[in-house]
């Protein structure tokens, strides 16, 4: 487990850039947090560093968004509106897992299909600004971000 302390959202946009540099394809990114936390602004720091993309509205109501990155595709998710686990089988989720990066708001709509060697970004208040928290029972992965 590692922390990150972002006093603002600056910070946090910029720990997203460095995650952004060191993603691989594979990498799953899980982003853990109450409304308002900054899920939306990691994800959109993370895209927009990668791509040409000058908007990345978040995928509230389309489910998912896709970015073209010049090594992999970005999948940003966002679960909030899901009903029930089984429904991320619809958004072809296992392919996007396999090849691409994936950002995922509310990954705990996945219940048990959340993968296990995901990184789990955990975002929480901190003074005026946010604690970034990883986690990943795979430790190869985690090491690659943990040294930011």
């Amino acid at each position: 487990m590692t922390d990150f302390i972002c006093p603002n959202i600056e910070a946090t946009e910029k720990l997203a850039q460095k995650f952004a540099a060191l993603a691989k394809p594979g990498d799953v990114f899980a982003l853990f947090g109450t409304l308002g936390m900054g899920k939306s602004v990691f994800a959109r720091a993370f895209i927009q560093s990668l791509t040409a993309a000058e908007e990345v509205p978040s995928p509230t109501f389309t489910l998912l968004q896709t970015y073209d990155a010049p090594d992999f595709e970005i999948y940003h998710y966002d679960l909030y509106r899901l009903k029930s686990a089984e429904e991320i089988f619809e958004l072809n989720m296992e392919e996007a897992m396999a090849c691409g990066v994936c950002l995922i708001e509310w990954p705990e709509k996945m219940g048990g299909y959340l993968p296990r060697k995901c990184i789990k970004i955990n975002i929480t208040p901190y003074g005026n600004g946010r604690k970034i928290t990883l986690e990943s029972k795979d430790e190869q992965r985690l090491a690659r971000f943990s040294s930011l």
